[in-house]
């Protein structure tokens, strides 16, 4: 920031605190007018951000500036609302602490632009991928769509956001934007039915009418003409030449669209109709007609137990259907919401406890000449608020200094905490009587309200009525009024209608509701609720909560301030209107604030920075400090002169108390470049004296380079001699250096650079040296086990590659030690080996030699023999040694044969077997037989001897799939399907 310094006398001053006359209201106010003038729109109360609306583009939202403030240190580049968002997610990276972003002002103030100045850059500038991209699409895409429905043209702003908005956007471990939630409040339900000459209702109905397509306008059954509908016309300004509603209503379309919202739910029918057509309403809501009527035109009370029904007159009529229109409105809003929330929720189960940067879009303090509950409301708010920003700006005052090692000296300042309790106090706040008097049974009314208020709280400090008050506050107070005290000033809040705006929509139709079959209608509305409440919360308490809620929220984060600032009314650039800004500037506390932040040092900066920019103007510290930075800094200022009781040197920070020390640094700087130019200049010549030279050495040098190089190609193929050896260096050189950065990484990598003529012997042994390096490498690392597997797929490799159709599916699976367990395997048989270790066990299929039926048998496999088991008994033995050979198919089956001698009478001659595991069990058998080589691999057909000298035949044959069965011919007929084609 300290850049600008120099000409503060023109521009002001880029951070209020460096303001000499920092409680004067009027200094403040001239320096935003300076700044403002110069298009400088942004100005620093500390790390709190002060924005006033230009009402016209700058050019200072580009992607370079995106990227100016990207990573950057706060204070080293000029105010911008891209350095809180840097700042904001810069610390929630290191410190790893959720962040809070807090943005408030007027209507018309900048802040719904400020919202999305945010989301663009932390869209831009945060790591990306496929998924990530799609939620920082979402995230964009809910702007429009939120601002369709809660926003809408006023007097003060054709863009006016009628809720507030608080939005959490979930980082990962990378920090990349993964998801994020919406919470709103406080949307102005009155905006539905009502509306002030010269404004509108919210945006979403004059899109529809204006863009909707026309089948769709048919199927809701509207008209393109928003003259026909009462609700939309109330202000008299349906439409504004600011505004396309056609365009807007494509811009929502397609970012519904990819929300995620289905077309069923793009059509949601709950259209505001012209109240006499409850034909219409009925078919819409999809509720029953006898019912709604009744509900409109009847109330019903309980007394004594009894339920009675009474007839509304026309004004209640009116009133009751304002009251569901509004209550429509508002659960459609809030489902929107969660429809959006659920389209932006972060899925990832990996990383549940993703960092949260939130963005708080408040209405800011506000003064009408008529205010009703819903500014009583907002401004509640914002005394909250005000109270906060208070609290948390103190309490990173108190937790610098006592970081940094300095006495912290309590502020004394006004805590509206009182204020607060008037308003939210259990049993006798004003929310609290609110809520009596809503739900009570009897003849409540605004004006019983308001007395009751005057019974509970009248002698509170902060509120007074038009019967409390003196003589002369009577003469600008109501009768149906009471005035607040506020933070902020004053204010009278009238009663009328208070309690019907604070009644809840099950209170007043709950048999509506119930009956709605409209599918996504039922969707906003609890039934259970509207239905069993026996006591519902008023409007009123349900802000109270969800207020609370929000505060907890906000304290659980470290936060960041944006105050936006209305320059005029007018909504003119370049007009600045003193009285209407500092009518703002005591609304949003910034005085306070500001006297909160200069109650000690003014300016604080980290050594390192703070000896960067002033080291020339102390010999000492000049060119550079090679000692500790804190003796440097000590050094400076003491040359510089100053007072003990202008400065303080923490752990790792210079504080300076009085702004005038800075600029008198600042201004010494200044004379010192002027100093330091001539010299300067002197040096730069010099130096680039000394660049020339260096640079037209660094060309001769090139040139001989390449008639070097060029003479070296033409005697390429000539013995080496001074004509070619330069060259020829260089292939080598080239050759050697290509070959490092290319080695084979695996012992199965057969790739190699190809070696220029001269050097292919020497290529050729690196080649093989190489490699036996990497096998003896790879073999040291392998562990008995592995060594054991490897040993016996190089013999399966042996065997079967190229031989066997199914031996390419065998070879990504390892070979088992077994495939029976010792519970498998009866102890009689074990009983019968003796002291022979079985090496080998899998269960097989043995086919008679006589009818060639399939029987389950069990082959196990010793240190000397193979036995063939069924259940309990050893059927057949066979020697190692007696083994002849083994003969199996070409093909995919897992049938083999055992042949063994005709003349061993313990024979009863050839076995022939099948096997789930074929490649593994035949491994197995040649290498405890030792007989590798005598396995036979067949085409076709198989001969095996079936004893008394007979012999049998096994046909093989390819097929859609695996059949064993004996043939008309008396064979054995294999059928197995092609797995590999060869």
């Amino acid at each position: 920031m300290e850049s600008a310094l120099t000409a503060r006398d023109r521009v002001g001053v880029q951070d209020f605190v460096l303001l000499e006359n920092h409680t004067s209201e009027a200094a403040f106010i001239e320096n935003l007018r300076k700044r403002f003038k110069e298009n400088l729109i942004y100005t620093y109360i500390g790390s709190v951000l002060v924005s006033v609306n230009p009402y016209k583009d700058l050019e200072i939202y580009t992607k370079n500036h995106m990227e100016r403030y990207r990573g950057v240190n706060f204070y080293e580049v000029s105010p911008h609302v891209y350095a809180v968002s840097d700042n904001s997610y810069r610390s929630m990276r290191t410190e790893r602490r959720d962040q809070c972003i807090l943005i408030s002002g007027e209507s018309g103030a900048g802040k719904t632009e400020a919202s999305k100045k945010i989301l663009q850059y932390y869209a831009v500038t945060c790591p990306a991928s496929d998924q990530v991209e799609t939620v920082k699409d979402r995230l964009l895409q809910s702007n429009p769509v939120l601002e369709a429905f809660g926003n809408a043209k006023t007097l003060r702003n054709d863009n006016s956001s009628r809720f507030g908005k608080y939005m959490d956007i979930q980082f990962d471990f990378k920090g990349a934007p993964v998801g994020g939630h919406i919470l709103n409040y406080l949307l102005e339900k009155s905006r539905v039915v009502h509306q002030n000459h010269g404004e509108r209702n919210f945006h979403i109905f004059y899109q529809l009418i204006e863009g909707g397509e026309e089948d769709l306008l048919r199927r809701l059954g509207l008209e393109r003409n928003p003259q026909q509908y009462q609700y939309l016309v109330k202000g008299n300004c349906p439409k504004v030449s600011s505004i396309n509603d056609r365009s807007d209503w494509k811009v929502v379309r397609k970012a519904l669209s990819v929300i995620g919202f289905s077309e069923d739910e793009v059509e949601v029918r709950t259209c505001l109709l012209p109240h006499s057509d409850v034909t219409s309403a009925t078919e819409l809501l999809g509720v029953d007609g006898l019912v709604l009527k009744e509900a409109l035109t009847h109330k019903t009370i309980i007394a004594k137990g009894e339920e009675l029904k009474s007839p509304l007159n026309l004004e209640q009529a009116s009133s009751a259907r304002d009251a569901l229109s509004k209550a429509v409105y508002g659960r459609t809003f809030t489902w929107l919401v969660n429809k959006i929330n659920v389209s932006l929720a972060y899925k990832d189960e990996t990383y549940k406890n993703a960092s949260v940067i939130g963005l708080l879009d408040i209405y800011g303090f506000e003064v009408f000449q008529h205010n009703s509950f819903e500014q009583f409301c907002i401004n509640y708010c914002n005394e909250k608020l005000q109270q906060l920003f208070i609290e948390l700006t103190l309490k990173s005052e108190q937790d610098e200094y006592e970081a940094e090692g300095i006495t912290w000296e309590p502020v004394q300042y006004f805590n509206n905490k009182i204020i607060c309790d008037l308003v939210e106090e259990k049993f006798k706040g004003i929310i609290s009587i609110l809520d009596e008097e809503c739900l009570r049974p009897g003849d409540a009314s605004d004006i019983t309200f308001l007395e009751k208020l005057e019974n509970t709280v009248g002698g509170h400090a902060h509120l007074t009525t038009h019967k409390l008050a003196d003589g002369k506050t009577r003469k600008v107070m109501g009768r149906e009024e009471f005035r607040l005290l506020h933070y902020a000033g004053e204010v009278n809040y009238n009663v009328n209608g208070v309690l019907s705006c604070t009644h809840s929509l099950c209170v007043v139709h709950p048999q509506v509701m119930c009956m709605s079959d409209n599918k996504i209608l039922t969707q906003c509305f609890d039934r259970a609720e509207l239905k069993d409440s026996k006591r519902p919360e008023t409007a009123a308490t349900q802000f109270k909560t969800s207020l609370a809620k929000l505060m907890e929220i906000l304290m659980s984060k470290e936060p960041s301030y944006v105050r936006c600032i209305k320059p005029n009314d007018a909504k003119q650039a370049g007009r600045f209107d003193d009285v209407l800004i500092r009518h703002q500037v005591k609304y949003l506390g910034l005085m306070e604030n500001l006297r909160v932040r200069r109650a000690g040092f003014a300016y604080r900066r980290h050594y390192e920075t703070f000896l960067q920019r002033y080291k020339s103007l102390c010999p000492e510290t000049w060119p550079s400090w090679q000692g500790k930075l804190a003796d440097g800094v000590s050094t400076l200022v003491k040359h510089l002169g100053y007072k003990p009781e202008e400065y303080k040197l923490g752990r790792s920070k210079i504080f300076i108390r009085f702004p005038k020390t800075l600029f008198a640094t600042e201004d010494a700087l200044e004379t010192r470049k002027h100093s330091l130019g001539e010299r300067v200049t002197y040096h730069m010549a010099w130096w680039r004296g000394i660049l020339a030279c260096r640079r037209a050495q660094r060309k001769r040098q090139a040139a001989n380079t390449i008639r070097r190089f060029i003479k070296g190609f033409i005697y390429r193929h000539n013995e080496r001699c001074p004509e070619n050896e330069y060259f020829l260096d260089y292939v080598r050189y080239s050759f050697l250096m290509k070959l490092r950065r290319n080695l084979p990484k695996s012992v199965l990598d057969k790739s190699w650079p190809t070696a220029p003529t001269a050097l292919i012997e020497a290529s050729e042994q690196l080649r093989k040296l190489y490699m036996q390096n990497m096998v003896w490498g790879y073999c040291k690392r392998i562990n008995p086990e592995w060594k054991h597997q490897l040993e016996q797929k190089m013999v399966a490799s042996e065997i079967f590659k190229n031989k066997k159709d199914n031996y390419p599916q065998s070879v990504p699976k390892l070979f088992m030690g077994t495939r029976l367990n010792g519970e498998e395997i009866n102890p009689k048989v074990l009983q019968s080996l003796g002291s022979e270790k079985m090496k080998y066990a899998v269960p097989v299929t043995k086919y008679d030699r006589k009818g060639y039926k399939a029987r389950p048998r069990q082959l196990l496999l010793t240190s000397n023999c193979a036995v063939i088991v069924e259940e309990a008994k050893l059927k057949q033995r066979i020697d190692y040694a007696a083994l002849k050979g083994i003969s199996v198919s070409s093909l995919s089956d897992g049938v083999f044969v055992l042949h063994v001698p005709t003349e061993d009478k313990k024979q009863k001659g050839d076995v022939v077997l099948q096997s789930d595991h074929i490649i593994e069990t035949l491994t197995k058998v040649a290498i405890c037989a030792d007989k590798v080589n005598s396995i036979n691999i067949n085409q076709g057909s198989i001969t095996f001897t079936m004893g008394q000298g007979k012999e049998g035949i096994i046909d093989f044959t390819s097929g859609s799939e695996l059949l064993v069965a004996k043939a008309k011919n008396g064979h054995l007929s294999v059928t197995a399907p092609r797995l590999n084609s060869r």
